[in-house]
């Protein structure tokens, strides 16, 4: 499978039994409406809902406050996104963004609502990566089925977390693969010099390559975007939906993939709270 993740990042050795700390020091269809005039004697029924569309490109768009990027001095490599916790400082990402060959990725920040260039493309500001968790089958084998990791986060220089800033969308440990989901990355700079979101709205299926895995067909998700968030119910910024899992690969930029959440990544998510 492809990763859509371009390899920027340094690490530092480490080994399996090691905690998961990260170092201090830097490197790298709307259905028609129902119109049907009521038969003698038949009481009106409600139009049925609408069936939302799906899109078949992914389109640039305003993004998510709590969605962006995994920044560090060489640039932006993957896609992350807040997920509801107690403490307010937890981020969902794809476990090969962070950990890869025996190794971790070290001294990172997470870059909410990230766009532009210069100190304008955080507008929300920084939060600086402290642990990282991955399962362990992604540690000993990198088992696909395990492709998702959680981030826990330091409070900004003002004692804030992210998530009192940008807000966060709570996780589905236990959805089924054919959803309608809203899907937020940030492809690398190649494909998207102006360092944009897209966006993509359509309905997944089952990945029939990978059990408890979904795919959906989209174009536009370049390298970068592995680790956006698949959320089900999204309506907008303020009513954000659920997170069902994240992005972690495909063969083209038109076919991505993603693991959904389900016990083991509560775990991970846990160990990432309690971090």
């Amino acid at each position: 499978m492809h990763w859509k993740r371009p390899l920027l990042w340094t690490v530092a050795l480490l080994t399996a039994a090691t905690a998961c700390t990260v170092p201090s020091h830097s490197a790298p269809r709307p259905a028609a409406h129902g119109g049907q005039e009521r038969a003698q004697g038949q009481e009106r029924r409600p139009a049925p809902a609408p069936v939302p569309s799906s899109q078949r490109s992914a389109a640039p768009s305003a993004g998510l406050p709590s969605v962006g990027v995994l920044l560090d001095d060489e640039g932006h490599w993957c896609t992350a996104s807040v997920v509801a916790s107690p403490r307010g400082n937890v981020v969902a990402t794809a476990a090969h963004c962070v950990y890869e060959y025996g190794v971790y990725a070290e001294g990172f920040s997470f870059v909410p609502g990230f766009r532009g260039k210069g100190a304008a493309s955080a507008p929300y500001g920084k939060w600086r990566v402290r642990a990282i968790q991955v399962d362990d089958a992604w540690r000993r084998t990198g088992d696909d089925a395990r492709d998702y990791a959680f981030l826990t986060l330091e409070p900004d220089g003002r004692g804030r977390q992210v998530q009192q800033v940008v807000g966060g969308a709570p996780a589905d440990w236990g959805s089924g693969p054919r959803r309608h989901v809203t899907v937020v990355g940030y492809p690398n700079e190649e494909h998207n010099p102006a360092n944009r979101p897209i966006s993509c709205t359509t309905d997944t299926a089952e990945d029939p390559d990978l059990a408890g895995s979904m795919v959906m067909r989209c174009a536009g998700f370049w390298d970068g975007t592995s680790g956006s968030p698949w959320l089900a119910d999204h309506r907008d910024a303020a009513h954000p939906g659920r997170v069902i899992g994240v992005l972690s690969g495909g063969d083209t930029d038109t076919t991505s993939t993603a693991v959904l959440f389900d016990a083991r990544a509560r775990a991970l998510y846990t160990r990432a709270v309690k971090a």
